[in-house]
């Protein structure tokens, strides 16, 4: 089943964030360990008003618990989402590194998606996709887009399986990304 997020799947949501993240994870807590970046991304997927919130994030839930989530929001209120995370971080960490603009107004962005690996190869992914792309059709979005690491054939596979393209390529805290966006048709 697919659902809301809340605040109580903060470690959850977490821990899925820095998997999705990969090796980027510990670049934003200044090169510490995952745990770390594990605690960074549980505090502030408890909170509101920031881009990894809980209230951006929609979970797969089975019998077991949690298996996947994504997170997303309007690629306008980025600059907003984003402040009070680099704020921390830079008092905290001392992060200091250039973060691009991952996103744009008048596009619904998909920041993170992530399956547990003892749920992956199940179509959760997918599903968590669909749901995002009706939940921005929901909202009035024409637009969903995102990014995905050229050393991730296998995950571009499966955005472009589901209809999206490549729009650009950008940079992003250090690493070039390929820019994907996916049309959602307007009903008629």
């Amino acid at each position: 089943m697919i659902r809301e997020a809340r605040n109580t799947d903060a470690l959850t949501l977490s821990q899925l964030i820095v998997l999705a993240m990969g090796e980027l994870a510990p670049k934003f807590v200044n090169g510490r360990d995952e745990s770390e970046a594990g605690s960074l991304f549980e505090l502030f997927a408890g909170k509101t008003g920031n881009q990894y919130s809980y209230e951006n994030a929609l979970v797969y839930e089975d019998e077991t618990g949690i298996c996947g989530m994504i997170l997303g929001y309007d690629g306008a209120k980025l600059a907003t989402l984003r402040e009070p995370f680099l704020q921390h971080i830079k008092t905290t960490y001392n992060f200091e590194q250039p973060v691009e603009d991952e996103t744009e107004p008048g596009e619904y962005y998909i920041d993170c998606l992530s399956v547990f690996p003892g749920h992956q190869g199940k179509g959760i992914g997918k599903k968590l996709i669909k749901a995002f792309i009706e939940y921005a059709a929901d909202k009035g979005y024409f637009t969903t887009g995102l990014l995905v690491s050229k050393n991730n054939p296998g995950a571009k596979s499966m955005y472009t399986s589901l209809d999206f393209k490549v729009v650009d390529e950008r940079l992003f805290v250090g690493d070039m990304y390929e820019h994907l966006q996916y049309k959602i048709k307007p009903e008629a």
